[in-house]
């Protein structure tokens, strides 16, 4: 099969061929029929299987006849993220170039004037984050009254992100007789839920198996403690082929910690995540399709469905929290036929989260041995130790049963000041223990109050 099949245009079907595509992907294949009959759909389909063009070609065709209105759009694409939106702008701009449709980007980080200027002026296709459409709704700048065509997309990372009563509140001010298309990569209950209420009679499609990875994606996890987890990544960076990478973290202080570490060890990185405005997270993404860094740290929110040909590892510095973030994370690697690499960091804390990985993916994911001969195996120490109190513990016995007699706050307030003058840096996960036999006797010592002859033999 291939595009001329679908019954797209003749002036759609040259800008697909002059973008370098002959043939459409299986999610593409199933939908763009359906989107030109004007029904209702739910697609099952996860990033890097080509769903963005999947209902961009036929809109593009769909509004190719019709007549634009100040502050009316006539279609409205939501997206979860900045980066996702100015993705799917971008799709309209490549394929749309032999039609005359006009185009609007509703998203946040971005000058609100030149928005409203576009609203103004009309535009066949709206493209916004919810948050930014809640707001110039409110402010009175924009009509939903004409929008006859409504796609939810990423809808179970809307839904990750709290977007659904907002998706709601949209989907209300909407004609009735609208055609909903809706997007997700799984369908949990909520989900499903939001379906069943704004849907009509949706056509069902499903690409692939719901979270199923991509077979060109070699996946590895590697058991580390948490004190290591940066040695051990500085060691795939520099032993396993890495010509450009995007490494994930959970949190987007990690995220900023960790490109300056990678810079101090002379790696060329750059990071993204949600604190950053839309200006400098644009500026991280050209530099790192252009070449100028090839490791882009990042946070979920962030990075969800970036298109980035060529990345040839993904690295999940944190085992993600949700099993569905762990199969879009590794997606940004093994697109469009080409080969990826995926390894997971896993911590003892984290065997809960990567068995809920595997349990979704349907995938034992081999775990992968560093210190197989390599010559920088050795530091890495991958074995988690336990480590042992330094010798003088039981020797400063005195001072700790003299602590019990000052104020709790203060005693607390030294024990960091005392751990961490001690030779060996030792992680918070094994702080609190030891802070609590400090309080705690062992058997056979004195348990009482300290005897009054040995406080004035102390002071002579």
């Amino acid at each position: 099969m291939n595009f001329a099949d679908l019954g797209l245009s003749d002036e759609l079907l040259q800008a697909v061929e002059a973008a370098g595509y002959s043939e459409p992907t299986p999610i593409q294949a199933q939908a763009i029929p359906q989107v030109q009959m004007m029904k209702d759909l739910i697609a099952i389909a996860q990033t890097g299987t080509g769903k963005t063009a999947s209902f961009v070609l036929p809109m593009i065709d769909i509004l190719a006849h019709g007549r634009r209105r100040a502050r009316m759009p006539r279609s409205l694409i939501l997206e979860p993220t900045r980066e996702l939106a100015q993705q799917v702008a971008e799709n309209f701009e490549k394929y749309g170039i032999n039609h005359d449709l006009k185009m609007a980007l509703l998203i946040g980080g971005v000058q609100m004037g030149d928005q409203v200027k576009a609203l103004d002026e009309g535009v066949d296709v709206l493209i916004a984050t919810p948050g930014r459409l809640m707001d110039l709704f409110e402010r009175g700048k924009i009509l939903l009254t004409g929008c006859d065509l409504l796609v939810i997309d990423e809808a179970d990372r809307m839904l990750d992100m709290g977007f659904i009563p907002d998706i709601e509140f949209i989907c209300e001010k909407l004609p009735a007789n609208r055609q909903t298309l809706l997007f997700s990569a799984t369908m949990p209950p909520p989900i499903k839920k939001l379906a069943d209420k704004f849907l009509t009679n949706p056509k069902y499609i499903e690409a692939t198996r719901p979270a199923t990875a991509n077979i060109n994606i070699v996946q590895h996890k590697v058991a580390v403690t948490a004190r290591k987890k940066r040695d051990v990544l500085c060691h795939i960076l520099r032993t396993d082929n890495v010509s450009s990478a995007v490494i994930f973290a959970n949190r987007k202080t990690t995220v900023r910690d960790l490109n300056k570490s990678l810079k101090r060890d002379g790696f060329a990185t750059g990071e993204i995540h949600g604190d950053m405005d839309q200006g400098s997270r644009i500026a991280e993404l050209d530099r790192f399709k252009k070449g100028e860094i090839n490791i882009l740290v990042a946070s979920d929110v962030a990075a969800r469905g970036l298109d980035i040909k060529g990345v040839s590892h993904v690295i999940n510095y944190d085992t993600p929290w949700h099993p569905d973030d762990y199969i879009h994370r590794i997606g940004r690697t093994g697109r469009a036929g080409a080969k990826g690499r995926a390894f997971t960091l896993v911590t003892p804390e984290d065997e809960e989260a990567i068995a809920n990985v595997e349990k979704l993916t349907g995938l034992k994911i081999p775990v992968f041995d560093l210190s197989g001969g390599a010559a920088e195996a050795e530091p890495i120490a991958l074995e988690p130790a336990a480590v042992e109190p330094a010798p003088r513990e039981r020797k400063e016995r005195p001072k700790r049963e003299k602590r019990r007699e000052e104020p709790r706050q203060e005693r607390e307030a030294e024990v960091p000041a005392q751990s961490s003058s001690e030779p060996v840096a030792k992680p918070a996960a094994t702080q609190r223990p030891r802070r609590k036999e400090q309080d705690d006797s062992e058997p056979g010592d004195w348990n009482g109050p300290v005897p009054g002859f040995l406080t004035r033999s102390a002071l002579l």
